[in-house]
């Protein structure tokens, strides 16, 4: 692994639009080099769990003004099977997002919607696609050819099933910024709204790589620092066919990172009323500022990509329409994609 260090001192000015203006050079410059690097091996997306979602976090302030205002949206979850060469010319695999949405349901948040929700309707509001393990199954790959799991940042997470004693995953170790791993041990109750309780108890040292400022992991794979959701949030950057693709869940639809696009009107009257170029998923809004600047430095990475005009930002969990909460803000669905091969032999 080596440090990137292509955003050094991008947030230090003291005025806010300095700091944009350097964050967009400086991801213009860093996206052209990361087009030199090959495209990773292979890579899928797999569908893991749908949930429903207030639509004032999932598109922060976009319906303070809205003459229609929904209420809920639905967020599908998606975990990504990455295929990659190491700087030491091994093959690699990275698990991004593989939530175990079974322990998750305690996070406090979800934990009082469900008991809100009369209990014969659970299974119609969160429906479950697949586990980790079935996800993993149906890309014939065994738990014991995963190298690392990463998750942008740890909200819902129970890591104790993957890399705790006995753990599902006995090769596996953790990729996580160590801001992020700081803050899971030690909430405000503003973050443990959304931090599942216990779920980083128990894992060993050895099973981490704890990491500063921005890493890449190999030929055209990289994690970038990208604060303000929570303070050690970080987005999965990836060489492919079409480009680059970025993915974190700092924005929640193609919508999110390309507002002047977006066929539903509030979000595009809201972006053009304000200036916004982005809009926030904002549960927390740990640093609104920080995360608008995140935002934007990532869809100067991911540019577009043949066939849409939205940047390639693809959300780790995606706003998609659902037959009990119609009408979602997602005027481009990523859904689930796959390119390349999931099996290499080690060298």
């Amino acid at each position: 692994m080596r440090a990137i260090a292509d955003f050094d001192g991008a947030r230090d000015p003291a005025s806010p639009m300095d700091r944009l203006r350097e964050i967009r050079r400086r991801s213009a410059a860093f996206r052209e080099r990361f087009l030199d690097e090959p495209v990773i091996t292979g890579a899928r997306s797999l569908d893991l769990l749908r949930v429903p979602y207030p639509s004032w976090y999932a598109f922060t302030g976009v319906y303070a003004q809205a003459v229609v205002k929904p209420l809920m949206v639905h967020l599908l979850t998606r975990m990504m099977v990455l295929r990659f060469i190491d700087f030491d010319g091994q093959p690699r695999t990275l698990l991004f997002g593989a939530s175990d949405h079974e322990r998750g349901r305690a996070t406090p948040f979800f934990q009082r919607l469900a008991q809100k929700t009369p209990s014969f309707l659970h299974g119609a509001m969160a429906p479950v696609h697949a586990t980790v393990p079935q996800a993993l199954k149906d890309c014939g790959i065994s738990p014991t050819e995963v190298d690392y799991l990463s998750f942008d940042h740890l909200h819902t997470q129970d890591l104790r099933r993957w890399l705790g004693s006995g753990g599902f995953f006995p090769n596996a170790r953790l990729l996580v910024h160590r801001q992020e791993w700081a803050s899971a041990s030690a909430l405000l109750p503003l973050q443990s709204e959304w931090y599942c309780p216990s779920g980083t108890e128990g894992i060993e040292a050895s099973r981490l790589i704890a990491f500063d400022g921005s890493i890449q992991l190999g030929s055209g794979i990289a994690l970038v620092h990208t604060p303000g959701h929570t303070e050690g949030n970080h987005s999965l950057v990836i060489r492919t066919p079409d480009g680059i693709r970025v993915s974190s869940e700092n924005g929640v639809s193609a919508d999110s990172w390309s507002p002047e696009h977006s066929r539903h009107n509030a979000i595009r009257r809201y972006a053009k009323a304000t200036g916004s170029e982005v809009i926030l998923n904002g549960n927390t809004q740990e640093s609104s500022i920080d995360q608008y600047l995140s935002m934007v430095q990532e869809k100067c990475i991911a540019g577009s990509a043949a066939g849409h005009e939205f940047a390639n930002c693809v959300p780790s969990s995606e706003c998609t329409p659902h037959w009990l909460l119609p009408g979602a803000p997602a005027s481009h669905l990523f859904g689930e994609w796959s390119f390349g091969a999931m099996h290499i032999p080690k060298r």
